[in-house]
């Protein structure tokens, strides 16, 4: 609550309106709404309070779309003549919303800010359910298609098929870890909790003009950009002079192992640590900083790790078009467009139980139909459609142990 609105109050109870029994006593007797034969939401705040400022278009969205259904009232309670409806209500802090049903009865209160998707789960929770409330059902537990690559043939951290010419190989003691490229490498080192001193000595890459695996630390790399994605590229070469030799037909720079390391790792997720690319990640804004998030929910995770409101920039995983998030107190402030849903990828574990796929299988979208054009394009995809408000809670319920642990790799060995 703002000082403002703290200071409504405090004028409130000075001048002797808002006194504890007398709260009470008109809370119990004077507060019943109307019988109208339909439940009402009321908010209690001040156009001054900044928290009551967000609800407000929340609220106006609330009322255009359930008219019929629910009632939605705003009282401001810095207004004089709306004194004693904050007497009736018996507020404390602002914005406080009143749930009361058909009858008049009150069901349940909130205190502070109360995002759109909170107020209609609330509602349900309470025993009622409005059309439209609900999100589209979209899910899928199997594969569409059946996986017919060899465990060899698929990437380790992404899951994505290997180019013979870009691979990279870590050798442990339990087996040789594949990865579809060096950037894929490095997201997976990003990743250990192991010590890392000396770990190059595990890694081999592949020589892109033979097709034949160096050691890491003695091959030359060849690092470009792509004018059209602003996606990095890195091509490994077992010497200088085939590197200098391709060079001369794709452009980019010739460097070393070290200098690719510093600049892969350069770019870190907010939420848990790994290497992104920027060309590839949400743009996350905390308090006034700009970091990224490397997929869609870790960005929403920001919110969990720092305790601050965030907003987040997040193309839609098909069309690239953004979509606008705002938080506030842990839930969603504002979201642009308002259409704008979340795929939460999942896949089935050894005991039989669905977790999350990953941080390479979730992703945002602006529509429901943007998500099942991009389930069409990826028949491998298990998953469930979920609101970007589950998304944010899934993230906001984690203890500060758990999200030091979020995407951490414990040791390097084959699926």
């Amino acid at each position: 609550m703002s000082k403002l609105g703290k200071l409504s109050l405090v004028v409130l109870v000075s001048v002797g309106l808002i006194g504890v029994v007398g709260m009470q006593f008109l809370r119990a007797e004077t507060a019943k709404a109307p019988a109208v034969g339909l439940p009402k939401l009321v908010d209690l705040g001040a156009k001054s309070c900044i928290p009551c400022k967000k609800m407000a278009p929340i609220l106006e969205e609330l009322k255009k779309d359930y008219a019929g259904k629910f009632d939605v009232e705003f009282i401001d309670v810095s207004i004089e003549a709306n004194m004693p409806l904050a007497q009736a209500y018996g507020i404390k802090l602002i914005p406080t919303q009143v749930f009361i049903d058909a009858k008049g009865k009150e069901l349940w209160r909130h205190e502070g800010f109360m995002g759109k998707e909170a107020i209609l789960g609330k509602w349900k929770e309470l025993g009622f359910t409005f059309d439209g409330a609900d999100l589209a059902k979209v899910e899928r537990w199997a594969p569409a298609k059946k996986d017919t690559r060899s465990k060899d043939a698929v990437c380790y951290m992404c899951d994505g098929d290997i180019n013979g010419k870009t691979a990279v190989e870590v050798k442990t003691d339990t087996g040789v870890v594949r990865l579809c490229s060096p950037h894929c490498y490095f997201i997976m080192y990003s990743c250990l909790t192991e010590d890392k001193a000396g770990f190059e000595k595990k890694v081999s890459v592949t020589d892109y003009a033979s097709g034949k695996l160096v050691a890491a630390a003695d091959a030359a790399y060849l690092y470009g950009i792509d004018a059209k994605t602003g996606r990095p590229w890195i091509r490994a070469f077992a010497d200088a002079a085939s590197a200098t030799k391709q060079r001369q037909a794709s452009g980019g720079s010739i460097i070393s192992l070290p200098v690719l390391q510093a600049g892969e790792l350069a770019a870190r997720c907010g939420f848990c640590d790994r290497a992104c690319y920027p060309a590839d990640s949400a743009k996350v804004i905390v308090a006034g900083v700009h970091t990224w998030g490397c997929c869609a929910h870790c960005a929403l995770g920001v919110a969990a790790r720092t305790g601050k409101d965030i907003e987040v920039h997040q193309p839609d995983a098909l069309t690239g078009d953004m979509i606008v998030i705002k938080t506030l107190n842990g839930q969603i402030a504002s979201l642009s467009p308002k259409t704008a849903v979340a795929w939460f990828g999942m896949k089935k574990k050894a005991d039989g139980k669905f977790g999350s796929a990953g941080c390479f299988h979730q992703g945002n979208f602006t529509s429901v139909e943007n998500l099942k054009k991009w389930l069409e394009q990826r028949p491998l995809e298990t998953g469930k459609l979920i609101s970007i408000q589950q998304a944010l809670a899934a993230k906001m319920k984690l203890s500060p142990q758990q999200i030091k642990k979020a995407c951490k790799i414990g040791e390097c060995k084959p699926k």
